[in-house]
């Protein structure tokens, strides 16, 4: 009977749990769907109960699924996430996400100000509205009562750990993502910590991602239906994990992941440093960096193009398929129709919440296939926005394996392949950020099925066009140029209310 280690994903729509054996077969895959309240325009809340439920229901299909428990849990998450709790780890307001917006003026102050650029170089996060450092601030200002009555403000995968062992720790890879963490010095900054308004005993204890517990108590273990012995390893982040996951750990090589956002990122025995692009430097381990940049418009802008175009609400496999056969009958280039996928403002490279979505150079020969096939080519322009930012700012880039669910369409990955000029490769097909987080595992459990996981020989690689290639990078400098002759329009239409 084979052993296998559970992969957990807490993602921002869902919590996926992948079973995966010691010799790195998939043994069964299962998610639980969440939404995501906005109260407010520029709000984004979640209920972390309901997510600790969609965790606790993961492992429970799993381990009737499978038919056995795991021998080992091993987490990956969201970062940035930010949750008011009061000591005994109860909520006392909802979870804000990554995606909240509501301290945009407050990280372009702080982006703006004399000391802006070392908060980033010790941080190695960047200043935005996404930050917790941010957040923190806004809720002091905006939130007296609740900012002082908070014992501690934790993420979701410190609420999840702290239900399951009654501890207050986060991982480092978790930690370096709040915009409060020195990512040199593996601590908290008491600098920052005093920006923010806070003392370091407000955070919970910084731990390295191979940390484990393996003392459930009787009650818990019971719910899973896992031993209370059973090793829970307490991981890292989403984009880590998928670096992992995905075999990017060298020299020369990217991880391009898209989900609902999207992100490129190389790995690095030191922190690469961009401050005008804001490059991010999240730790893998405490000798490893994960570098790179995100954009908030990945497959979000996807399902933005099949639910108002063409009307479709529930969303199927099928849907998606009609979607890329309908671009497909449009050349490379979409006649010159070009699109800025900026719908949900814009991280990386921009850092800009006020940019919004934008069509150019609609012509009578436009039709709906056209306006389908541009948005994809700009979401993909994105991503290579940020690609180009990090291998300027790192080493040349001849690689990028990609993940996330885009990579089961051969038109995206083709479209993606074409602009970025780079031969992509497919390593993974299964939830890289969910297998990184078993990698990690295994690297302390079974170092020797680690070591031989990493030798991947069946991969999928997709070879760019380099006609299209030429095309597209001329469509890109007008893409690049676009945004910047539109910029202070966008905020005037976003400062107006239009």
């Amino acid at each position: 009977m084979q052993e296998y280690i559970l992969g957990i994903d807490i993602g921002t729509g869902s919590t996926k749990a992948v079973a995966v054996g010691l010799t790195g077969k998939a043994l069964g895959v299962t998610q639980q769907h969440y939404g995501i309240d906005i109260p407010e325009p520029g709000y984004s809340e979640q209920n972390p109960l309901i997510i600790w439920d969609a965790f606790v229901k993961c492992v429970q299909q799993i381990v009737v699924e499978i038919g056995r428990a795991p021998q080992a849990l091993s987490f990956s998450s969201a970062m940035h996430s930010i949750i008011p709790v009061d000591k005994t780890g109860t909520p006392l307001a909802p979870m804000i996400t990554w995606a909240d917006a509501r301290a945009e003026n407050i990280a372009q102050d702080l982006r703006n100000s004399p000391t802006g650029e070392e908060i980033y170089r010790i941080t190695g996060t960047p200043i935005h509205a996404m930050s917790p450092l941010c957040k923190l601030i806004w809720l002091k200002a905006n939130k007296p009562g609740l900012f002082v009555q908070a014992d501690l403000f934790i993420s979701i995968k410190e609420f999840i750990w702290f239900k399951l062992f009654n501890a207050f720790q986060v991982d480092y890879s978790i930690a370096s993502a709040t915009g409060l963490f020195d990512i040199l010095k593996l601590q908290w900054s008491n600098e920052v910590c005093q920006l923010a308004g806070i003392t370091a005993d407000r955070l919970s204890e910084p731990v390295n991602t191979t940390y484990y517990r393996d003392n459930l108590d009787a009650v818990t273990a019971n719910l899973l239906g896992v031993p209370n012995d059973t090793k829970f390893i307490i991981g890292a982040s989403d984009g880590c994990c998928a670096n992992l996951g995905s075999h990017t750990t060298g020299p020369g090589v990217a991880a391009l992941t898209i989900g609902t956002s999207g992100a490129v990122r190389i790995t690095s025995p030191v922190p690469v440093y961009n401050f005008q692009g804001m490059t991010f430097n999240y730790l893998l381990n405490q000798n490893t960096y994960v570098c790179g940049g995100a954009v908030n418009n990945g497959g979000i802008a996807i399902n933005w193009l099949l639910k108002n175009f063409l009307q479709k609400e529930n969303l199927t496999g099928a849907d998606y398929d009609a979607l890329f056969n309908t671009i497909e009958t449009v050349p490379a280039g979409s006649d010159g129709l070009l699109f800025l996928p900026y719908l949900y403002g814009e991280r990386a490279p921009l850092w800009d919440t006020k940019t919004s979505g934008a069509y150019l150079n609609i012509k009578p020969a436009h039709n709906q296939a056209h306006f389908l096939r541009a948005a994809l080519e700009g979401v993909c322009f994105a991503l290579y926005d940020v690609l180009k930012t990090v291998e300027d700012a790192s080493v040349a880039i001849i690689q990028v394996n990609i993940s996330g669910g885009f990579v089961s369409s051969g038109t995206w990955t083709q479209v993606l392949a074409d602009i970025t000029g780079k031969k992509l490769v497919v390593l993974q097909p299964e939830d890289a950020s969910a297998v990184g987080a078993v990698y990690l595992a295994m690297q302390v459990m079974h170092p020797q099925s680690y070591d031989e996981l990493i030798h991947v020989n069946n991969e999928t690689t997709i070879i760019p066009n380099q006609q299209n290639h030429e095309l597209y990078n001329r469509s890109f400098v007008i893409f690049k140029k676009l945004y910047h002759d539109l910029k202070d329009t966008m905020h005037l239409v976003n400062d107006r209310g239009i």
